[in-house]
């Protein structure tokens, strides 16, 4: 049973008892149903109360039986609600915690609603691209009021049950540190003789102008919501509840809740939503894996990227020592890193003393003595292998036994890294993405040699650190910048062929990511690139680049930084003009190459960008070196801007269909630079099978 049944005087009580949050599964559910009737069928109990074990009311729906057949097996939450409703005697909803989705609905249909003060009360539905299909549209306006009940429904966002006190939500709210169960069955027995029993479906919402109010709503949701359908369909479901009766509003809510489930949208936000969930899951790595305790952390280099990686340490409360070789570059970075703490102090997003906290946590050195004690320590200097080595030489003599050492390389080779050391098993990958306080990815390397114990630390750290762990094999470039190079080279083509970069950017973007390879090429810096394209060249001659990149770099147009790029920017502005120098550029060098130039279709632009990530993807899922095809869709979602309403580069080719996407790289082969779109055997596999990356 996952719902306990107690009969305490003349009051029955069931809880909700499945860990963690008590999802409303099949058996909760039909432990539920059984409890409700088992009390309607005892003449000593007058009264029922319903609450939850643990650390939550109920967080709604459990998410182990989404697109399963038990969700939709009787008792449903429909079903288990309507039970409650029809109660002969009165239900009150004891309320702690955590009370949102289904659990919330459910509360709702009881007669009654006691509460403790900072419970989370939220519909998040919304977030899953869906909305409230168990009566939560038609019944929170009926106590909250439709403003506030559209605006917690329309965002998902958690409002505590202080803020909502006084409101026809709560019948009573019980002070602080009261014993919620005492005081629920105190309240029940006041009104176990009351008749009628009060039904949250019998009020009327009540608005002086709901028609303008709904009106204004209307536009102003329909503009914030952008590609999704979900927010908009939550308005028009929240205003049947003014303009409908009950069961009509109930009958349209679960309409559109159904149509929801069918969008594209939605299954892109509910498979990211599975995605980051999944990829905390090394299958040879079970979940009881001892762990090394991080009280404290290190990191190489202060600058940019190292001085990001110590403010996560010290935002999760973990003291860090960043160490330089010169006092005015670690001064430097230190300044940094209290800069960034004052502007978000200034921004208001947190409060001066917690900044002075944080700053608190982070000092400087110049000396390896200083972080031999430290549980972990991430380099984070140059990308390159001599320099690496240096490192990872001086923290194999300096650490002390049990250390974890972290590379945040991006490409190279962690295993030739970890043998630099005496103990390649306490080596990993931590790769962090720019800025490293601010994106949710980390790319967790696993070498050849890491212990088990080492990565499940990384993947316990990532959510201490509120980070997005995504374990990786070793390759060049990983996941992330292993599939983007080829996005990257795809982009160049084009330039050869005859599109600009404005047009190239302009058609990524509409497509829906953050940003284009060329913008995104001068916020990061053309010349890391050109880095990279130079070791390139001596490790694998054959592999061909358009040298408009080069011929760039070769002027000092590095980007952003140096105030110009793939576009012009102007002093204290970020925003990129479009160059008529890089165009020329770009035009004198199809010529030189004896390229016609051609229009390209923005179709064309996004099919060769997209797809060129899709089918390295393939091959990276079929060599081993991601887990998963969602592990490759979060690194996309949540450290390269691909757009979350298509659920990730993998994710989109499934919708597309992978015959389509295979005929797309056929017909790219056969054009220029052919070569660099050999299909992917897996691609090619799945196609012919009529299967799908994620299936």
């Amino acid at each position: 049973m996952s719902a306990d049944y107690q009969v305490i005087d003349d009051v029955a009580v069931i809880t909700l008892n499945n860990p963690p949050v008590n999802g409303l599964g099949l058996a909760t559910r039909t432990a539920a149903v059984e409890g409700l009737d088992r009390a309607a069928r005892d003449p000593a109990v007058k009264a029922i109360v319903i609450t939850g074990a643990g650390k939550a009311f109920s967080g709604g729906a459990d998410i182990r039986e989404f697109n399963s057949p038990k969700a939709l097996t009787e008792p449903t939450l429909h079903t288990l609600i309507r039970t409650v409703e029809n109660s002969a005697k009165p239900v009150v909803a004891a309320i702690h915690t955590v009370c949102m989705g289904g659990g919330l609905e459910l509360a709702l249909g009881a007669n009654y609603r006691v509460a403790l003060p900072g419970a989370q009360i939220a519909l998040p539905e919304v977030k899953l691209g869906l909305l409230p299909g168990a009566g939560g549209t038609q019944r929170l306006p009926r106590v909250l009021g439709l403003e506030t009940a559209l605006d917690m429904i329309v965002t998902g966002t958690p409002v505590l049950s202080d803020k909502l006190a006084g409101t026809l939500l709560f019948d009573e709210l019980l002070p602080a540190g009261s014993d919620l169960v005492a005081g629920a069955i105190a309240f029940a027995r006041r009104v176990a003789d009351v008749r009628p029993l009060p039904k949250v479906r019998d009020r009327q919402v009540g608005h002086p102008d709901a028609a303008g109010f709904l009106a204004a709503a209307r536009a102003r949701v329909k503009v914030a919501a952008g590609p999704f359908p979900a927010p908009v369909e939550c308005v028009e479901t929240v205003a049947a509840s003014v303009e409908k009766p009950f069961e009509e509003g109930l009958k349209f809510e679960r309409e559109r809740f159904i149509h929801l489930t069918q969008t594209t949208e939605s299954k892109a936000l509910r498979h990211a939503f599975f995605a980051e969930r999944a990829a905390s899951k090394v299958p040879d790595v079970p979940a009881d894996t001892p762990v090394r305790a991080i009280r404290s952390a290190a990191v190489v280099g202060a600058g940019t990227m190292g001085g990001g990686i110590a403010m996560n340490f010290a935002n999760a409360g973990i003291p860090v020592t960043i160490l330089e070789t010169k006092q005015e570059a670690l001064d430097k970075g230190l300044a940094t890193i209290r800069k960034n703490y004052e502007n978000t102090v200034r921004k208001g997003k947190l409060a001066a003393d917690k900044a002075g906290q944080r700053v608190g946590l982070i000092r400087g050195t110049l000396d390896y003595a200083d972080i031999a004690q430290a549980d972990i320590v991430i380099e984070a200097v140059f990308e390159d292998m001599d320099v690496k080595a240096s490192v990872f030489r001086r923290l194999d003599a300096a650490m002390k036994p049990g250390a974890i050492l972290a590379s945040n390389t991006s490409t190279l080779d962690l295993d030739r890294i970890a043998a630099f050391t005496a103990r390649p098993q306490d080596v990993i990958g931590l790769h962090f993405f720019s800025p490293a306080n601010v994106m949710k990815l980390l790319e967790i390397v696993r070498g050849a040699a890491t212990g088990k114990d080492v990565l499940a630390t990384a993947l316990a750290l990532a959510k201490k650190i509120r980070k997005t762990g995504v374990v990786a094999g070793v390759c060049d470039g990983f996941i992330g910048n292993r599939m983007v190079e080829q996005y990257i080279r795809q982009a160049g083509f084009l330039l050869d062929e005859g599109a600009l970069p404005q047009q190239v950017d302009a058609a990524i973007e509409a497509f829906g990511f953050a940003m284009g390879p060329f913008r995104m090429g001068d916020l990061a810096g053309n010349d890391v690139g050109w880095y990279i394209r130079k070791r390139r060249a001596v490790e694998s001659p054959d592999l061909k680049y358009s040298k408009t990149a080069d011929l760039l770099c070769e002027q000092g147009r590095f980007g952003q930084k140096t105030g110009a790029g793939w576009y012009d920017y102007q002093a204290g502005d970020r925003t990129p003009r479009p160059s008529p120098w890089v165009d020329n550029m770009i035009v004198r060098h199809s010529h030189d190459l004896g390229i016609g130039r051609r229009a390209i279709s923005d179709q064309e632009i996004v099919e060769r960008l997209v797809y060129a990530l899709v089918n390295e993807g393939a091959r990276i899922l079929e060599e081993g070196i991601a887990l998963r095809a969602s592990d490759i869709d979060m690194v996309y979602l949540s450290g390269y801007g691909f757009p979350l309403f298509r659920g990730g580069p993998m994710f989109y080719a499934d919708t597309v269909g992978l015959p389509t996407v295979l005929a797309a790289v056929e017909k790219y082969a056969r054009g220029y630079h052919g070569e660099a779109w050999t299909p992917a055997p897996l691609l090619v596999r799945l196609a012919g099978e009529g299967k799908t990356f994620n299936g």
